[in-house]
């Protein structure tokens, strides 16, 4: 269970870009906890023998599959190198979380709850009012 994540200030304040960079961290440790699948294609024993050792693996189309589906990725932690983060504004994690939930505040448009699930939400919500109030 992660719990907390969002939360500045002794859990006081919730700061929304700090919700998303936590929530990339959730992201990366849930792909860590789902393991490296092993099986005939991931060993990649064919492209081995056919770029042997020493060889350039980058390249091969074996590699670039696996990489997209296995390798972590993140568009809020910047993995360019230095001068290339310069080039694009030398924008720091706080600045680019804090744009991130911006723009999901602004754009994020939700399905709406089933109606059987908001009709159920509601009944909750009027007993607990009723217990509520009659603890008054």
């Amino acid at each position: 269970m992660i719990y907390g994540l969002g939360m500045i200030d002794l859990g006081m304040t919730l700061d929304f870009g700090q919700l998303v960079v936590d929530n990339e961290i959730a992201k990366m440790v849930r792909k860590v906890l789902g393991g490296i699948p092993v099986n005939e294609d991931t060993l990649a024993v064919d492209v081995i023998r056919k770029v042997g050792a020493g060889g350039h693996y980058l390249m091969e189309e074996h590699t670039i599959k696996h990489m997209k589906t296995t390798q972590s990725s993140s568009k809020l932690f910047d993995r360019n190198s230095r001068s290339n983060w310069q080039t694009k504004g030398s924008t720091d994690l706080s600045t680019r979380a804090t744009e991130e939930a911006r723009f999901i505040l602004k754009n994020h448009k939700p399905d709406p709850l089933p109606e059987s699930t908001s009709k159920a939400l509601k009944e909750i919500i009027e007993q607990a009012e009723e217990k509520w109030n009659a603890k008054k």
